[in-house]
């Protein structure tokens, strides 16, 4: 299990995160919602490790990891899938699935007939140029790049962020099936109200940096987590 206790994040004088607290919990969905920059992917980039803390604690299966760097967290199963995808565009579907190779133990350094059982595209397209795939098959890779390296925390940053209709229902069925495997656990940055509503357990919802709403996604109004989110 993640747990974050109340963390605060600064980017020079400016103040992102204001005591912010979650969990996220194997076989769980954690979503966690708001309007553009209240710091929902200033969150990610703490639990990642690629952005510093001021303050706060972080710990993963009871591992305290606040000073830990991006790549021991990696080491330690935490995976990220970036807003963007951060594909490598000059290299192939199977080199930027590689990548993530060299966090295995040597014996274990081969790519997991999973991702391809999950995206069977991408085992249509290995010889491909990552930039030459479509966004929606750009963020399959993406995700199936993370899931290399066998992560027990994935956390995902708007991955249906500018992607066909089609390719969003097929990422929401991934996510469910890693969820029902009950062996991972998983932090969902998400703007789409519906999809975020529809896969998640756990709401955790942030305005100007502060948690305003929490709790499980059963137990909460789509009223009182919709007007942190509709523009």
């Amino acid at each position: 299990m993640l747990n974050v206790e109340r963390i605060e994040l600064h980017y020079g004088a400016a103040i992102a995160l204001r005591g912010v607290s979650l969990q996220a919990k194997a076989g769980a969905v954690t979503c966690l919602l708001g309007r553009n920059g209240v710091g929902k992917t200033s969150t990610l980039r703490a639990v990642t490790g690629m952005h510093a803390v001021s303050s706060g604690r972080m710990t993963w299966e009871g591992e305290d990891i606040t000073a830990l760097p991006a790549y021991e967290r990696a080491r330690r199963g935490i995976a990220t899938v970036p807003q963007g995808r951060d594909i490598f565009p000059l290299m192939s579907v199977r080199e930027n699935l590689e990548t993530g190779l060299a966090l295995l133990p040597r014996g274990q350094r081969r790519l997991p007939d999973e991702i391809f059982d999950l995206f069977p595209i991408l085992g249509k397209m290995m010889s491909r140029r990552g930039g030459d795939l479509s966004g929606g098959q750009q963020q399959q890779l993406a995700i199936a790049r993370a899931l290399v390296i066998k992560p027990r925390l994935l956390v995902l940053d708007e991955p249906t962020e500018g992607i066909q209709p089609s390719i969003i229902k097929d990422i929401g069925r991934v996510i469910d099936m890693l969820r029902k495997r009950g062996d991972m656990a998983i932090l969902l940055v998400e703007q789409y109200f519906d999809f975020a509503f529809a896969l998640a357990q756990q709401i955790v919802v942030l305005d100007r940096g502060r948690v305003v709403v929490s709790g499980a996604a059963d137990a909460l109004k789509a009223e009182d987590v919709q007007r942190y989110v509709a523009i």
